[in-house]
């Protein structure tokens, strides 16, 4: 099963970076769009895996839009690209100790 986080990726001077307003505090960077799209799914599931491991429930896509002017008041960036990143959900650890043959 997976789910789709709205993803927002600004070009730097030399790289990119990335961040999600449904997990605020999980961005990444990388060289390229495709690294930092690579890099920010790899945040995004370890992001999630953890938070399942910590019996916290996993956060909704409710974000379906941005408001570049919040993050972005003077308009530095001139470059974005926004879209919608398929992240695999990770399932809860089942309660039951699976059986060992002996």
């Amino acid at each position: 099963m997976t789910r789709e986080y709205l993803v927002v990726y600004e070009k730097g001077e030399s790289n990119w970076s990335a961040f999600s307003p449904d997990i605020p505090g999980c961005g990444s960077l990388g060289d390229s769009l495709d690294d930092v799209r690579a890099n920010m799914r790899d945040a995004l599931e370890l992001y999630l895996s953890e938070t399942v491991k910590a019996g916290e429930p996993v956060p909704e896509a409710t974000a379906t839009s941005v408001d570049f002017h919040e993050f972005d008041p003077d308009h530095q960036t001139k470059q974005y690209v926004v879209e919608w990143l398929a992240v695999p959900l990770p399932q809860p650890a089942s309660s039951e100790t699976p059986a060992h043959a002996a």
